[in-house]
């Protein structure tokens, strides 16, 4: 993460727009690796070929290696007008997860918990029905050929008409068709009818009462207002009051090195989120990862619930789900507290008590 943020940073002080994207596929790239960088050296000393890393992030990537830094990045950095802009987008990087480092931490025996293995179903993704590009017949399919016994699709409410968000009339209709494929695959598999509902700035949800009712699990996420740097505390913990909310998704809607996201009092949220009984998200998304590892010790210690989910929008992306198990691993997330992980009875129970406003 420390080349790919390296390079990050070149492409931002670049002037050639060639240059510019050409540097950003390369922080890409390397961020994408399965294997770290040092076990790309050769044994005669030489780094292994990597696609889409050309001689100048190549030689970022060996002097790195080599002293843990790179001067060339930082003059750079230093002789550009854009240094002050470096320097914020530098400020948001922190607690992200390589793919390397992921599949280190998910085979680190020395944490115990959870496992993949744990892992019983995704419960938050979207749909050819809002801005997915998976249709559910592939999220069924794709569940299934990753074990798993349930998922939810969480296709946007309309309260976000900017990722296509689903009214209510075609939300009757998305449930009759999630209702005839778990016809088709009853005892196989179980998709979960839910909402990705927003979290208005004021803290009210965009869906509601009467129709939050009908989905099996509510995530309701802050899209808007994530980079006032002023405490949106009682946004959150008026969200967490909501009747019929099961997950904060994405609490702080952070974005790496783009947006901080949203400002709180974490104590505070996670004590309230804890007593109403509302799971707290690791969204696995790589360029979300929210709440990280460091922040989901804080959730712990309020009692919480967490949800690790992988935010796909396509097929390709479910993987995602494997960076927030590697967060919820680092962090020491008891695999009991994980509603992933549950049976899907116990799973239901527990929706249908939270709709109820019972918090047990």
């Amino acid at each position: 993460m420390t080349v790919a943020g390296l390079l990050s940073d070149l492409a931002t002080v670049q002037t050639s727009v060639q240059r510019h994207w050409g540097y950003r596929r390369a922080a890409r790239a390397i961020r994408a690796l399965e294997e770290s960088l040092e076990d790309l050296i050769e044994p005669d000393g030489t780094l292994r070929k990597i696609s889409g890393i050309g001689p100048a992030s190549l030689r970022v990537i060996e002097e790195v290696l080599r002293t843990g830094a790179s001067e060339w990045v930082e003059k750079a950095v230093e002789e550009s007008p854009k240094r002050d802009e470096v320097a914020k987008r530098r400020a948001l990087r922190s607690h992200f997860l390589s793919r390397a480092r992921v599949r280190e931490v998910l085979e680190d025996r020395a944490l115990s918990e959870p496992r993949r293995s744990d892992y019983r179903g995704d419960l938050q993704m979207h749909s050819t029905w809002s801005d997915g590009s998976q249709s559910l017949p592939d999220v069924v399919e794709t569940a299934l050929a990753r074990g798993y016994a349930f998922s939810a699709v969480t296709d946007h409410s309309a309260g976000l008409p900017i990722a296509k968000g689903v009214s209510a009339e075609r939300f009757v209709e998305q449930r009759r068709e999630i209702d005839q494929l778990n016809e088709t695959y009853r005892k196989r598999f179980r998709l979960l009818k839910g909402v990705e509902a927003n979290i208005k700035a004021d803290g009210a949800v965009d869906v509601p009462p009467s129709e939050r009712r009908d989905f099996d699990l509510v995530v309701a996420a802050p899209h808007s207002s994530l980079r006032k740097p002023d405490p949106q505390t009682e946004r959150l913990l008026r969200a967490v009051a909501t009747p019929g909310i099961h997950i904060l998704g994405h609490p702080r809607g952070r974005i790496y090195g783009s947006r901080p996201g949203i400002t709180a009092d974490w104590s505070q949220v996670f004590a309230a989120a804890a007593e109403a009984g509302v799971a707290i998200e690791i969204d696995g998304d790589p360029f979300r990862q929210d709440v990280d590892y460091v922040l989901a010790r804080e959730a712990i210690e309020a009692g919480c619930l967490f949800a690790l989910d992988s935010d796909a929008h396509a097929v390709d992306q479910w993987w995602y789900a494997e960076i927030a198990i590697a967060h919820a691993r680092l962090a020491g997330v008891p695999t009991t507290r994980i509603i992933n992980c549950w049976p899907i009875d116990r799973l239901l129970d527990w929706a249908r008590r939270r709709r109820n406003q019972d918090p047990r």
